[in-house]
């Protein structure tokens, strides 16, 4: 007898659990699809879903939690597809490899992780990292907050180029690295490399098919893989149903891996007409990351914060971003939000935003980079990037009317990630 009263108490403890929701009174909200932002709205959260979306502020019954957003304005969970969690801007970055172990930088990633949650990025695509994949893990499993990582693992590079990690060494250190340490020469290395992040657990592969601004390495435009290569490297992504991202600065680079199939562009600072129309032939999609071109730009006119063979990169590259982007605004191109924090701070990625909307962009057009179309780009449309019953429930609030002055993402008050909230400053 015991035993069956102990079964019907679980069941009417877990039917408490399951009817209990939470409604969410939202003084404005851009759902990430319609124009124009809806005044007075009620989310009604249901464990981790969306379970509908009510005109005007409904009250809850009496099982229910409440949660008044009436003075914001609220909106899906942000994206940022391009991130560098395991590190962050400084004099000292350079030395780092010499000193710093895994863990190391396991331990320091986490605080730029609840950072980058606490600004109001719920997702993120972490575009090569050495410790990417177990931050994600951590992430899923609870142990520390932070965004929902689609992780690249380490780059793939080829001998000398940007992301080879013993490039710009003196000759003790610098080593003739292979696949497994993500550096490439020929299509068999690149489909062995791929194989090798599909074992390590990545989400999707990310290479470096042009020479970059941080790498010590005096071009940052010359293309660095044959076109066979990248080629290879899609192939074989897509046998394990990942997507590439090519990081990418010269024109050469950027037709090679499009024409190779590459899912996106990051960067693309010296697009040309045929880059353009390449782009808008393939459905490429383009990762413009001004933030991080004019925060190089800066940094380098500061004595000793670079190594001297990185200042005139930085300063002819980063400047351009902006430009590059009106371009490839006005030629219609797919556009994806994207900072390359880590290469800037992390916590500032809304600043992107402001650069956007100075390049031409519509303050929801903006919105909807970092919103609805991320979601497109990594397939999860089903499931995030705008504010919909059955969508899981992730949602921020902020301070004022983004439509009106695009700063106020810059001034969030509310993060919820998939029903749970990481964030309230009432």
């Amino acid at each position: 007898m015991s035993k069956i009263k102990n079964t019907i108490l679980v069941v009417l403890l877990t039917s408490f659990v399951i009817c209990q929701k939470t409604y969410i009174q939202a003084g404005r909200l851009i759902d990430g699809i319609t124009e124009i932002p809806i005044e007075m709205v009620t989310i009604v959260i249901n464990g981790n879903t969306i379970q509908s979306i009510l005109r005007g502020h409904v009250q809850p019954g009496p099982k229910d939690s409440l949660i008044s957003l009436k003075e914001f304005t609220v909106l899906p969970g942000l994206m940022d597809m391009h991130t560098h969690l395991s590190g962050q801007s400084s004099p000292k970055s350079y030395l780092e490899k010499f000193y710093m172990d895994l863990d190391e930088y396991a331990y320091r990633s986490i605080p730029y992780a609840e950072k980058t949650l606490m600004a109001g990025f719920t997702t993120v695509r972490e575009l090569g990292g050495v410790i990417s994949n177990s931050l994600r893990d951590a992430i899923n499993a609870g142990y520390v907050d932070g965004p929902r990582i689609f992780s690249a693992g380490k780059s793939i590079a080829t001998t000398g180029g940007h992301a080879d990690p013993s490039s710009g060494l003196n000759m003790n250190f610098s080593a003739d690295l292979g696949p497994k340490d993500g550096v490439i020469n020929g299509p068999s290395d690149a489909r062995k490399a791929v194989r090798q992040r599909y074992k390590n657990g990545a989400d999707l592969i990310k290479i470096t098919a042009t020479g970059g601004v941080l790498s010590v390495a005096k071009n940052s435009k010359n293309p660095q893989f044959t076109e066979l290569e990248i080629k290879a490297i899609v192939e074989t992504a897509q046998d394990y149903d990942m997507h590439v991202a090519a990081h990418a600065h010269g024109p050469e680079g950027m037709k090679r891996a499009i024409r190779a199939g590459v899912h996106s562009i990051e960067h693309g600072t010296i697009m040309d007409g045929e880059v353009l129309a390449l782009m808008k032939k393939y459905g490429t999609y383009y990762v413009p990351t001004i933030s991080a071109g004019m925060f190089v730009a800066e940094k380098a006119k500061l004595s000793g914060y670079y190594p001297p063979v990185i200042v005139p990169k930085a300063l002819e590259i980063g400047p351009r971003l902006l430009n590059t982007f009106t371009t490839a605004y006005k030629f219609g191109i797919k556009i994806a939000f994207g900072t390359d924090s880590g290469v800037s701070y992390h916590g500032d990625n809304a600043q992107e935003f402001l650069y956007m909307v100075k390049g031409g962009m519509s303050e929801m057009e903006a919105i909807r980079s970092a919103t609805i179309i991320p979601s497109e780009m990594l397939g999860i449309s089903d499931e995030l990037g705008s504010v919909e019953s059955g969508k899981l429930a992730d949602l921020i609030a902020v301070e004022g009317n983004p439509i009106k002055d695009i700063t106020a993402l810059q001034k969030v008050v509310f993060v919820m990630k998939e029903g749970k909230i990481y964030k309230f400053q009432k």
